[in-house]
């Protein structure tokens, strides 16, 4: 049993080395590239999910986290790319939730509509375009659900490529991501791409320690953000570092 147990630990190192070093190999693509490859700006739309001030924005809620809100800038400096090169399809999926929200009883009360958690990050807001950006509140980690976003992608057409960012990896940026990957597979539209931009998405991390203190899951942010970009990789969303 100890022999067998060895075995196993060592192919699961092996596995994680692998994945360590296929997240260090990720290339940068070309934005400019990917829009002509989408048919011009008119295919592409960006997609951000809980960019918000209750996620990164350390003291504006009990999820907020520094490591989550380093992502900010490079999606605004994302965002601003984009608008220059034409594309004028902003989607942001946002948490609005109700105070009896179910998903309280998973996570700690956080982003309640209307409040200061709920809003979206000064870094996105301040842009000059930010009027057009088209905002979906929801109330669960998944963009779809109980939401307009596939009324919004029927009415819009789907796009050609589909920009995913946001927080978190794990969580709701794989869902979203998912869900554009999967709409586009049930619906036959073989030639949409979804882009994921490494340095544009985060999650968050819990030491083992702190979360047995907090009476916690704990969380090994480093893991999971590369494992679930592995994942979204293996069901045919494209995993890029940056596009620049």
């Amino acid at each position: 049993m100890g022999a067998m147990a060895v075995e196993v630990a060592s192919e699961q190192q092996a596995f994680l080395d692998w994945l360590g070093a296929w997240e260090a190999g990720l290339e940068d693509r070309s934005l400019q590239a990917l829009i002509a490859e989408a048919g011009g700006p008119e295919g592409v739309a960006c997609f951000s999910v809980d960019v918000l001030r209750g996620f990164c924005e350390v003291g504006c809620g009990p999820l907020a986290s520094a490591r989550v809100g380093h992502i900010v800038r490079p999606v605004a400096e994302l965002f601003q790319r984009a608008y220059e090169l034409g594309v004028r399809r902003f989607i942001l999926t946002q948490d609005a939730h109700p105070s009896d929200s179910p998903e309280f009883q998973a996570w700690p009360p956080h982003c309640l509509a209307d409040t200061a958690e709920a809003e979206t990050m000064p870094g996105l807001r301040n842009l000059p375009f930010s009027d057009q950006f088209f905002i979906i509140p929801k109330r669960s980690i998944n963009s779809a659900l109980g939401t307009d976003l596939e009324q919004r992608l029927r009415d819009d057409r789907f796009p050609q490529c589909a920009i995913a960012v946001g927080d978190c990896t794990d969580l709701c940026v794989y869902q979203l991501a998912m869900h554009l990957r999967l709409y586009a597979n049930a619906h036959g539209l073989a030639a949409v791409r979804v882009v994921v931009p490494a340095n544009c998405v985060q999650t968050y991390d819990l030491p083992v320690a702190e979360a047995e203190r907090l009476g916690a899951l704990p969380h090994d942010g480093d893991l999971m953000h590369r494992l679930f970009l592995y994942h979204l990789r293996l069901n045919g969303v494209e995993i890029v570092r940056a596009l620049t």
